[in-house]
């Protein structure tokens, strides 16, 4: 079985521990091999296909980016979740290797405050650029007055 395999791989070329279920390898790292990890699962895994990236607040423990990749042809997709730490909001933009992640980093960053260094054009997406403050973010006050949507 192939995540078998690479679950293997992913343990002997990084020293993680990844859990397997379904076709599915969840696999939680520092947040400073995100890009290696991500190069990894493209080229020696197959993972082509960039599913999605999002991030969850942990109210005062920080956050978590997380992201699936996809080998299609083998049924195979990597989880990918790395937690920062309160005060963190840093994270490598995997642009350079999946276009599919420009305007999801973008989202993340527009919804969370998460920065994704070395993205080409990070910028709010979704919000008017003088919005203040994060909206998923658990400290955002949601009864906070905001000019009309244009």
């Amino acid at each position: 079985m192939i995540s078998s395999d690479a679950a293997t791989r992913v343990r002997e070329t990084f020293g993680l521990e990844p859990t397997r279920e379904d076709g599915l390898l969840t696999v939680v790292l520092p947040v400073e091999r995100w890009e290696e990890l991500a190069r990894f699962a493209k080229h020696e895994l197959g993972c082509l296909y960039f599913n999605w990236l999002s991030a969850v607040d942990w109210k005062g423990e920080g956050f978590e980016v997380v992201c699936r990749l996809e080998n299609l042809e083998a049924g195979l997709a990597v989880m990918m979740k790395a937690r920062l730490g309160p005060g963190q909001s840093h994270c490598p933009t995997l642009t350079g290797l999946y276009r599919g992640a420009d305007w999801m980093e973008r989202e993340c960053y527009d919804m969370f405050g998460i920065v994704f260094d070395g993205h080409p054009d990070l910028r709010r997406i979704l919000l008017p650029q003088d919005w203040e403050g994060y909206p998923l973010r658990k400290d955002y006050a949601v009864d906070t007055p905001h000019a009309p949507y244009r």
